[in-house]
């Protein structure tokens, strides 16, 4: 009797292993392929002052009546003071130094009011910093666009202010000549003191690095890392799949984030429309490199042949809005 039973269940627990390990298999490979979201990055700057900000360089001023002036700033004091009202002697000269002193408070504040604007950079230890973010969702029909990042990526110096603006402006310009593809859109900027900006600035753009399973090509203070092309070859055969690229071809998506820190306030506008965001890559791509701490430009996917779905882009970047 025994035996009958063990016969019996032998066949069914044997199908029932080779059901489990194809279905095993068959969610592996699709949780492989969910987490294959391969990304470009390139970043460099610091949270430092710029060695090269403004310095502080001493006025003359030329007293009303066209009289001479000493070197530094100070009034031609001699010329001021009638020589007849002061004697010889302690009594005089002690006149001449009370009024001297007061002379140079007064220019010291005069100066002081006229280079408010300028002191506020050029002085402050902790002076405000604008965080700004700005993300671009596009179809993937806008194939030349990864192309021209990769170029961005392999060529962009950040290790200097320069290059750095470089790397904004020519991101931007590559995102303005593709409007027609333009779909999603979202960020903003945030206000912070230099001291507590660098933490804001790497919370942001660790929270998009962390949506790439590999970051395939990065160039970040000028140190560039490429994945080996081998790695996306199984990825790059789906194209040879026209059912997947008509079922899946809508559905795929390039993301774009351009992250900056700069000097002082910027307002971004609010990004609601086509109009509004053009304005804002006008903006981004236009600071001035003596402006900007430090930058990163992230975008997704990467790798040759793979895909963001619509599935992944809801997953992922929930507060974009359609434009």
């Amino acid at each position: 009797m025994r035996k009958k039973i063990q016969q019996t269940i032998k066949p069914l627990l044997k199908t029932f292993f080779v059901l489990s390990l194809v279905l095993a298999l068959a969610l592996g490979h699709a949780d492989g392929a969910l987490a294959a979201r391969s990304g470009g990055r390139i970043g460099g700057g610091s949270f430092r002052m710029p060695s090269s900000g403004r310095t502080y360089t001493p006025r003359t001023y030329a007293p009303p009546g066209g009289g001479g002036y000493y070197p530094g700033g100070g009034f031609g004091f001699p010329f001021l003071l009638p020589l007849w009202g002061f004697g010889g002697g302690f009594g005089g000269l002690f006149s001449i130094l009370i009024f001297i002193a007061i002379a140079n408070f007064l220019v010291q504040s005069f100066r002081r009011s006229n280079s408010d604007g300028i002191e506020d950079v050029g002085y402050n230890s902790n002076p405000n910093v604008s965080v700004t973010r700005l993300q671009v969702g596009l179809l993937a029909q806008a194939r030349d666009l990864q192309p021209e990042l990769n170029k961005i990526a392999e060529i962009a110096d950040t290790n200097s202010p320069e290059g750095r603006a470089a790397v904004l402006q020519e991101t931007s310009l590559a995102l303005l000549r593709h409007p027609e593809y333009w779909v999603y859109a979202g960020g903003g900027t945030q206000q912070a003191k230099l001291s507590s900006a660098e933490s804001q600035f790497n919370r942001l753009a660790l929270a998009e690095r962390s949506k790439f399973s590999e970051e395939t090509l990065s160039n970040v203070n000028n140190q560039l890392k490429a994945a080996l092309a081998k790695e996306a070859l199984p990825a790059s055969s789906e194209l040879d799949n026209p059912t997947k690229l008509i079922s899946e071809g809508p559905g795929e998506y390039i993301i774009v984030t351009l992250l900056a820190a700069t000097l002082g306030k910027l307002e971004t506008p609010a990004i609601n429309s086509t109009e509004s965001l053009r304005q804002a890559l006008r903006q981004i791509g236009s600071i001035p490199g003596e402006q900007l701490l430090a930058i990163e430009v992230l975008w997704t996917p990467q790798a040759e042949g793979d895909t963001l779905t619509s599935d992944d882009l809801l997953a992922e970047y929930p507060d974009l809005t359609l434009v």
